[in-house]
């Protein structure tokens, strides 16, 4: 069978992309692998989609695939389309982490130049605030524990309370209360 060509690629996202559109509208599942079939008979539009469901059955004259499997190419395609954009998606999140470390560094060298060559203090604080950007960003800072306890460092008891006694009980355990 082989890799599907440029074309074949190209009409297979698309019928991906209709795919998460139409779930996203609510259209259920049949409905959404009818509409994308590729077999004019079972389509709900009566259309050959290009590369649509059952595609190799049709060019075949096959029986057209079964509710069942259509549902489930349909399901199976949305998820791809997901995961591809997902894929995508941390892609270029990794790309504007890189840029965004890269321009931190550039202030870095400057703000520490300074701080160092004129033990200017304004400028010992913007490296530091640039150090304490940098690690945010690059997650390079242990994760902090938090844990809130009762009177005398047991555990709190806790049997109806409303979300605003909640939160007074928070504000109260918070490291910054007064």
């Amino acid at each position: 069978m082989g890799r599907p060509d440029k074309a074949k690629r190209a009409a297979i996202a698309r019928r991906r992309s209709d795919a998460i559109d139409l779930r996203l509208a609510g259209v259920d599942w049949l409905t959404i692998a009818r509409k994308l079939a590729a077999d004019p008979a079972i389509n709900s539009d009566g259309v050959a989609y290009p590369q649509g469901y059952g595609i190799e059955r049709y060019q075949k004259g096959q029986e057209p695939p079964t509710d069942e499997a259509l549902i489930h190419a349909a399901c199976r395609d949305v998820r791809k389309a997901l995961d591809e954009r997902r894929t995508e998606l941390n892609a270029d999140v990794d790309e504007m982490r890189q840029l965004e470390a890269d321009r931190l560094d550039r202030l870095f060298f400057v703000a520490y130049k300074k701080a160092v060559r004129d033990q200017d203090l304004t400028a010992i604080d913007r490296t530091l605030r640039i150090m304490e950007r940098r690690a945010r960003l690059l997650g390079l800072d242990k994760p902090t524990k938090a844990e809130l306890s009762g009177p005398g460092g047991g555990p709190v008891h806790v049997e109806h309370a409303t979300a605003d006694e909640l939160d007074a009980l928070i504000a109260l355990t918070a490291p910054d209360a007064p």
